[in-house]
């Protein structure tokens, strides 16, 4: 697998964990396309953009005509959030609805439930700053890209933006990720934007999550709208299986949920359909 990891010039966490990662080894320069430069390091390469990630549409295949092959993409990156907390947080992108953040509206982005399931798992562990959030986020914001790919993300301000520390343990997570596509793929449905469920049930369970429909999503939607983001989303996460997070719902939107669910050809699943992954 040709991995490529995307820094932005505009974005301090992501130029960190470049930094971070050009300490760990050697890179090999591989000149620039008169925008973006490039180096690699095995199956690997990182592409330097000058702009903001988020609006950059169709980087892979500029990368591609560069020539360089691309099978997945990680994208180094900032996270901002109102509450300040510091937090370590790896999700798929694309719109569910409006592109206000980059990306197509109403289109998702091929997410990597392998890699960013793996990820999660490695943060989780690798994280040694105490008070610090480490979960997925939901689906959310651009770029389009035709390549599976995730976020990974030091938040939540300026100074945890500027904690070289933070951005260290994320670039050692991407240095030691190992997926494990045996894993059943999912498509997380319900609770809040950071996830808590899914993550939850990730570090305990052999499932890996691609993309993720949060509930405040499926508020005032219509079941033909539902139907189509499920759709949306199991198309992009290559998988007919659907974890509904009932706990985060009243009972009659679950029994909807479990509905459309069954309507559009897909299948629940719950804790107790997987298999734990051993301690040892």
């Amino acid at each position: 697998m040709s991995r490529l990891l995307v820094c932005s010039e505009k974005d301090l966490p992501s130029v960190n964990m470049k930094e971070s990662l050009l300490s760990f080894h050697g890179w090999e320069d591989m000149g620039s396309d008169g925008s973006n430069t490039y180096l690699s390091y095995g199956d690997t390469v990182m592409v330097t953009i000058p702009d903001m990630h988020v609006y950059h549409e169709g980087l892979d295949s500029e990368v591609e005509k560069f020539g360089v092959k691309v099978d997945e993409v990680i994208v180094m990156s900032k996270h901002a959030a109102a509450s300040g907390k510091p937090a370590l947080t790896a999700h798929p992108i694309g719109n569910y609805h409006s592109n206000d953040f980059g990306g197509r509206a109403q289109t998702l982005v091929k997410a990597a439930p392998a890699l960013m399931s793996d990820a999660l798992r490695h943060i989780v562990v690798m994280n040694d700053m105490p008070d610090t959030q480490t979960c997925f986020e939901v689906t959310h914001h651009g770029p389009y890209l035709e390549k599976p790919t995730f976020y990974i993300e030091v938040g939540s301000e300026q100074t945890h933006w500027e904690n070289k520390h933070a951005a260290e343990i994320l670039a050692r997570v991407i240095e030691s990720l190992d997926p494990h596509p045996e894993y059943p793929s999912a498509v997380g449905v319900g609770g809040g934007h950071y996830a808590p469920r899914f993550s939850e049930v990730v570090m305990k369970y052999k499932l890996n999550f691609g993309h993720m429909i949060p509930n405040y999503q499926l508020e005032d939607r219509d079941d033909e709208d539902i139907v189509r983001m499920l759709k949306d989303a199991c198309e992009a996460t290559e998988t007919k299986l659907v974890y509904l997070h009932r706990k985060s719902m009243k009972k009659p939107e679950e029994r909807r949920m479990s509905a459309l669910i069954a309507s559009a050809g897909f299948e629940q699943i719950s804790s107790a359909d997987l298999d734990p992954i051993s301690e040892n």
